[in-house]
């Protein structure tokens, strides 16, 4: 049985059998039947109850003559992520500021979650980085091809016929590999940053500790930014119309 955050124990007291379950009845056999919750997921489900308590609050609390602080902080995450889109995609990007937000505070939230004693970021497993970067494939694959139909495949061929058997294969591992590159990036520096900021815990509790906790703050925003960026880009690489 594997060293378990307290939260997960929580959930496995009491979830292990539906879970397991329900893992079954797709064929999935979890390593551990008794406790098939892993800290990654327990801690994306906390992450997942911040931000929908988060938006509750927002909705809850929204004033038109006396805004509170926390529709302050809404409305400056909106404005950020409406700006960056106008600024990366260009015409058309309103349509992608739910996702982008979504995705923006999400990973945000998950890398922060390490700087708490007793949790961890659940990015700094490799699983959770992947469904976030699959989920970004699919998502502006699909745009691309909304936007462009069947001339989407064009992306794919290059300038010249006699070029098509060539640049289709490389075109198609080139997007396969961002999934790669998105995964790896965020995964291998959130994993980094907790074993570091472990490390000089361990040796020295008190001090030292708090300058690496300042530099995973700065990891955490900073990755949680580059992968809503590299999205951005993305987006704007598929849903061009001068394919």
């Amino acid at each position: 049985m594997p060293t378990q955050l307290l939260l997960t124990r929580f959930l496995n007291a009491h979830l292990a059998a539906p879970v397991t379950a329900l893992l079954e009845a797709f064929h999935v056999h979890p390593k551990y039947p008794q406790a098939p919750i892993t800290d990654a997921f327990a801690m994306e489900l906390l992450v997942f109850a911040i931000l929908i308590a988060y938006f509750i609050v927002v909705r809850l609390t929204l004033s038109i003559e006396k805004p509170g602080g926390v529709q302050h902080l809404a409305e400056m995450t909106n404005e950020f992520v409406t700006e960056e889109g106008e600024s990366v995609i260009g015409h058309g990007s309103e349509r992608f500021v739910s996702y982008l937000t979504a995705l923006l505070l999400f990973i945000l939230v998950s890398n922060l979650l390490g700087l708490v004693p007793g949790l961890a970021s659940p990015t700094a497993s490799p699983v959770v980085p992947l469904g976030f970067a699959l989920v970004t494939f699919l998502y502006y694959h699909y745009h691309g091809v909304r936007a462009n139909g069947a001339a989407y495949i064009k992306q794919f061929l290059g300038p010249v016929w006699w070029l098509y058997p060539l640049l289709l294969p490389i075109e198609i591992i080139s997007h396969f590999a961002r999934v790669l590159s998105l995964t790896v990036r965020l995964y291998a520096n959130m994993l980094a940053g907790d074993l570091v900021t472990l490390a000089f815990f361990s040796l020295v509790p008190i001090g030292l500790p708090l300058i690496f906790l300042g530099l995973h703050l700065g990891v955490a925003v900073v990755q949680a930014y580059v992968f809503f960026l590299l999205a951005a880009v993305y987006l704007s690489l598929a849903v061009a119309h001068d394919h």
